[in-house]
Protein backbone atom coordinates (compact mmCIF):
# COMPACT_ATOMS: atom_id res chain seq x y z
CA UNK A 1 0.00 0.00 0.00
CA UNK A 2 1.36 3.36 -0.68
CA UNK A 3 2.78 5.52 1.90
CA UNK A 4 1.95 9.36 1.47
CA UNK A 5 3.55 12.30 3.70
CA UNK A 6 1.88 15.39 4.98
CA UNK A 7 2.78 18.10 7.27
CA UNK A 8 0.45 19.54 9.28
CA UNK A 9 0.35 23.49 8.91
CA UNK A 10 -0.80 24.40 12.48
CA UNK A 11 2.48 22.61 14.64
CA UNK A 12 4.93 21.54 11.83
CA UNK A 13 4.44 18.20 12.31
CA UNK A 14 5.24 15.65 9.34
CA UNK A 15 4.06 12.31 9.33
CA UNK A 16 2.95 9.39 7.17
CA UNK A 17 -0.49 7.64 6.17
CA UNK A 18 -0.57 4.46 4.42
CA UNK A 19 -3.44 4.47 2.41
CA UNK A 20 -4.94 2.82 -1.32
CA UNK A 21 -3.79 5.19 -4.02
CA UNK A 22 -7.32 5.65 -4.97
CA UNK A 23 -7.29 8.16 -1.53
CA UNK A 24 -4.76 9.39 -2.06
CA UNK A 25 -6.12 13.10 -2.70
CA UNK A 26 -8.17 12.61 0.82
CA UNK A 27 -7.32 14.78 3.33
CA UNK A 28 -5.49 13.74 6.88
CA UNK A 29 -5.86 14.70 10.16
CA UNK A 30 -2.07 15.58 12.40
CA UNK A 31 -1.62 12.61 15.04
CA UNK A 32 -1.72 15.88 17.47
CA UNK A 33 -5.32 16.17 16.13
CA UNK A 34 -4.88 19.05 13.78
CA UNK A 35 -6.95 19.16 10.37
CA UNK A 36 -4.98 21.65 9.02
CA UNK A 37 -2.71 19.88 6.78
CA UNK A 38 -0.95 19.33 2.91
CA UNK A 39 0.27 16.47 1.22
CA UNK A 40 4.03 16.87 0.64
CA UNK A 41 5.37 15.78 -2.99
CA UNK A 42 8.09 12.79 -2.42
CA UNK A 43 10.51 11.85 -4.66
CA UNK A 44 11.01 8.13 -5.13
CA UNK A 45 14.27 6.67 -6.43
CA UNK A 46 13.70 3.00 -8.00
CA UNK A 47 17.55 1.44 -8.97
CA UNK A 48 18.47 -2.15 -9.61
CA UNK A 49 20.86 -4.17 -11.62
CA UNK A 50 17.81 -5.99 -13.72
CA UNK A 51 19.07 -7.84 -16.77
CA UNK A 52 17.63 -6.07 -20.05
CA UNK A 53 15.20 -7.69 -22.72
CA UNK A 54 17.39 -9.69 -25.13
CA UNK A 55 20.85 -9.66 -22.79
CA UNK A 56 21.45 -5.85 -24.08
CA UNK A 57 22.56 -3.68 -21.39
CA UNK A 58 22.30 -0.24 -21.10
CA UNK A 59 25.71 2.09 -21.33
CA UNK A 60 27.54 2.91 -18.22
CA UNK A 61 29.49 5.93 -17.35
CA UNK A 62 27.35 9.64 -17.22
CA UNK A 63 26.07 12.51 -18.80
CA UNK A 64 23.59 12.69 -21.65
CA UNK A 65 24.64 10.14 -23.26
CA UNK A 66 26.24 7.78 -21.45
CA UNK A 67 29.73 9.20 -21.24
CA UNK A 68 30.76 8.89 -24.74
CA UNK A 69 30.47 12.48 -26.02
CA UNK A 70 32.63 13.95 -23.00
CA UNK A 71 30.20 15.95 -21.98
Amino acid sequence: MPRYEFRCRACGDTFEVNRPMAAAADPASCPQGHADTVKLLSAVAVTGRGGAVGGATAPSGGGCCGGSCGC
